[in-house]
């Protein structure tokens, strides 16, 4: 175990979460840091949900609420560490990828995954109304079993 500011006694994986929220200058709490540690600790990008999380760190033996894992989502997002995708309106997923890229919904299990950016070809868009303009596309394929 290492030690660092602000979180004594760390594991080693859990550098890459000590770094991702130093980047968003978010202090390192054992919540943030359990989670952060679920999200990227082995450094592959996930698309999670508030309650698979939450599961995820039940499963890990962390003592977290689900109320505290959304207010933790909520400002890893605020932060700019992850990017809302919300699909229906009503079930929002958790993006490590933060960059600009469309997405792949299968519709029968509700998995979200990445599609291949390079494929993805928008030609024109309308123009934004008089006043506004595009502040991003999101782009969601949604997939069903023939």
């Amino acid at each position: 175990m290492t030690a660092t500011p602000n979180c004594p006694a760390v594991a080693p994986a859990s550098q890459r979460a000590i770094v991702w929220l130093a980047r968003a200058d978010l202090r390192p709490t054992r919540q943030r840091m359990a989670l952060a540690e679920a999200l990227v600790g082995d450094g592959e990008h996930r698309h999670v949900t508030a309650e698979s999380l939450y599961a995820a760190a039940l499963e890990r033996g962390e003592s977290v609420s689900l109320a505290t894992v959304y207010n933790t989502l909520r400002a890893f997002c605020q932060a700019g560490l992850l990017a809302e995708i919300t699909v229906d309106g009503t079930k929002s997923y958790f993006d490590t990828n933060t960059h600009d890229h469309p997405h792949f919904y299968w519709e029968d299990s509700g998995r979200l995954i990445d599609a291949p950016a390079d494929q993805l070809q928008i030609a024109r868009l309308p123009q934004a109304p008089e006043g506004t303009e595009i502040a991003s596309v999101d782009v969601i394929i949604r997939l069903r079993r023939r």
